[in-house]
């Protein structure tokens, strides 16, 4: 399993968890740490052998896993990248697409191998806020800063389905299963059928809610200002089990190990990241049997970590080779030169 954190200090934290040959436990052990933007890290997502961040310098940054290698940037976007997700079919190892979202309300789709730009869409007329993948690959859900939940159509590129919602929602997630999507909006989180988008039932948070990943049997793990990492049942609305004061600060990332993305011989761990800049892992299992759960590795960035994205490495294959990649890349700032006079 492998980490990576984005920061407000411009820095990206690599992290393998890896085995105490001599004990049996595990740690984390670190794979890169520069920086790699101009700007505050806002986003950060993982697939396979790949990681990508978004930066407020306007960027997506691109870094190869298994190799700890910077794969160069993409310059699509002309406001900060505040979303990322890939599209990972079920039967590949490596990401088919890559989809970003921006604080002009845009969102770009690539192909992932190798990266070249499909198509942009213009999706909201704020920033957008997150965005959630379908597993299909066919469709994506978008929430921004003007009140409004928008469908994608990834297949023709273009927007198909546009509503207010009366509030602000800060994160959009679908379900492992693709049957229910979710929705935060401060406090609240609001699970949805798929299919017609019908409010099931609502989850009440003690805080704000600032991240969220679903989990295996309909649970969806929540955290936020309260600090805690929760466990919810989404078909009943109630809380499975709780990791309190699970960090010291607001927690900001949380990435769940399933059977879907892998770790087939892991499927119980669960990885967080705190603004006070610390990673944890935990084993759910010790969560649900103990009062005061401890994790089962962890380590200190000292910054102010804004994002967090895992992956289950299946392969060691590595995409475009770095120098062609870098290529295409200096042929596309000669292209866009007014999108890239901030970088490097």
């Amino acid at each position: 399993m492998s980490l990576v954190a984005g920061s407000n200090e411009r820095f990206i934290w690599g992290f393998k968890l890896k085995p105490v040959t001599t004990e049996q436990s595990l740690t984390l052990a670190p794979l890169f740490s520069y920086p790699s933007h101009q700007s505050a890290i806002l986003s950060a997502a993982a697939a396979g052998p790949i990681a990508a961040s978004g930066s407020s310098d306007d960027t997506i940054h691109l870094y190869d896993l298994p190799s700890a290698a910077s794969l160069g940037s993409l310059y699509q976007h002309t406001a900060s990248v505040t979303a990322l997700s890939f599209f990972t079919p079920a039967s590949l190892s490596f990401p088919r697409n890559l989809i970003s979202a921006d604080a002009e309300g845009y969102v770009c789709i690539f192909d992932a191998d190798p990266f070249v730009h499909l198509k942009t869409v213009r999706a909201h007329k704020k920033r957008i806020n997150d965005l959630a993948v379908h597993p299909s690959g066919k469709l994506a859900l978008s929430v921004g800063r003007d009140d409004c939940l928008a469908m994608l159509n990834l297949v023709r590129g273009r927007r198909s389905f546009y509503c207010r919602l009366g509030k602000e929602a800060s994160l959009v997630r679908y379900g492992l299963d693709a049957e229910k999507f979710f929705m935060a909006t401060e406090e609240k989180v609001g699970v949805h059928e798929t299919e017609d988008a019908k409010l099931v039932t609502e989850l009440q948070c003690p805080n704000r809610v600032l991240c969220a990943a679903p989990g295996e049997n309909g649970l969806l793990f929540t955290g936020g200002e309260d600090k805690n990492i929760t466990a919810w049942d989404t078909k009943t609305g109630k809380v499975a089990y709780c990791i309190e004061d699970a960090h010291k600060s607001r927690v900001k990332g949380i990435v769940v190990l399933t059977k879907s993305n892998g770790g087939v011989d892991d499927p119980y761990l669960l990885a967080s990241a705190s603004s006070d800049g610390v990673v944890r892992v935990w084993d759910v299992r010790n969560s649900m049997k103990e009062e005061k759960a401890n994790p089962l590795a962890e380590a200190s960035t000292n910054a102010r970590l804004t994002c967090l994205a895992g992956s289950s490495i299946k392969c060691r294959r590595s995409p475009v080779p770095s120098s062609d990649l870098c290529c295409r890349l200096s042929n596309e700032r000669e292209q866009h030169p007014k999108r890239t006079k901030l970088l490097r």
